[in-house]
């Protein structure tokens, strides 16, 4: 029952937000009482924890598995954001935003354990691209980490792109094009090139 719970709750905070749903709409949406749930989950707050805790394992497991595959650099970062928006493909309500207001403490924590998920990833798939050729041999890999991290975190801000104007799927696409463009050799630069033909196909 309580994977149950996590389950659901994960869903209904990612498709309406972190504030907008109460323990009253989990409840019915599931068709069990509130004192079922809170005899898994003391309140709100434990639930909200669990659920965005239990996400971040999964893509965490996930973006492990693809790393470990060592693709071709370019084409790792692109199967790494398809892996993401499929976990986050309800995602319409800007959960992050919400859980930076009404749940600092989570939400500090959470990011701090994105970073150093992605730090590690991106570190070392920068590293790889440059040894490889397809990226430049004379970037400060820390700083390419670290602005891709801050650039993936900062699109997700609804203030500054509205999903009306700046649909997610392709935002993503856009930023990560961005980022590459940056960084490519001529010879990444033909990697690159066929992968964005080929998703356009």
């Amino acid at each position: 029952m309580k994977e149950k719970i996590l389950d659901k709750a994960t869903h209904l905070f990612l498709t309406l937000g972190f504030k907008s749903v109460t323990m009253d709409d989990i409840a019915h949406e599931m068709g069990i009482s509130k004192k079922t749930i809170y005899a898994h989950f003391e309140n709100k707050t434990k639930l909200v924890e669990a659920c965005t805790l239990g996400l971040f394992e999964v893509i965490s497991i996930g973006i492990d598995e693809i790393c470990s595959l060592q693709k071709n650099p370019i084409e790792e970062l692109y199967e790494i954001k398809k892996f993401a928006m499929r976990h986050l493909k309800d995602e319409k309500a800007s959960p992050q935003f919400q859980l930076q207001k009404y749940y600092p403490r989570i939400s500090k924590t959470m990011r701090k354990k994105q970073f150093d998920l992605m730090q590690n990833c991106v570190v070392d798939n920068v590293k790889r691209g440059m040894e490889l050729g397809i990226y430049r041999p004379s970037l400060n890999i820390n700083f390419i980490a670290r602005i891709y991290f801050s650039g993936v975190t900062s699109i997700k801000d609804q203030t500054i792109f509205p999903e009306d104007e700046f649909p997610q799927t392709q935002l993503m696409d856009d930023y990560l094009e961005y980022h590459l463009r940056g960084i490519v050799t001529p010879e990444g630069r033909k990697i690159l090139n066929e992968i964005i033909h080929s998703n356009h196909e």
